[in-house]
């Protein structure tokens, strides 16, 4: 990583789901060099196993994994009925940077949309938006 990245997330947790494990190992240092805690998870089922265990501020999900995509997972995961006022951030994790794309991600559920390749810095001040806000249901687009 070339610029040092801000401890912005310091008593936060984030769940990461890519199922590609460089990937997920990447943007699990990023997150822990900023602050957080965190757990990985390589796909819906066990993401959905760590968000019940782990009750994380934040949620970053590749959307493109196979079986069980990023945007499916998003969709159970908002359907659920948790308690009264519960709401877990949500960023989606994409190649793709189209509008449609960005559109496609926040009508399933996501808050962010985020794409690759990243930079550090930068996501690490958005995953730290996402932490800050009061966890109540209702989507935010961060631009």
């Amino acid at each position: 990583m070339s610029a040092a990245v801000p401890v912005v997330l310091q008593g936060r947790r984030v769940l990461v789901v890519d199922d590609e494990e460089d990937s997920r190992e990447l943007i699990g240092e990023i997150l822990e060099e900023a602050g957080a805690e965190v757990r990985t998870a390589g796909n819906a089922e066990r993401a959905l196993v760590e968000l019940a265990a782990f009750d994380p501020h934040v949620l970053v999900c590749d959307v493109s994994m196979p079986g069980e995509d990023g945007y499916s997972l998003m969709r159970r995961i908002r359907a659920r009925k948790p308690e009264p006022g519960w709401h877990v951030a949500a960023a989606a994790l994409t190649a793709y940077a189209r509008d449609e794309d960005r559109e496609r991600a926040l009508a399933a559920g996501f808050d962010l949309h985020v794409t690759k390749p990243i930079e550090a810095v930068a996501f690490a001040l958005a995953i730290a938006a996402l932490a800050d806000r009061p966890r109540t249901n209702g989507a935010v687009t961060l631009t």
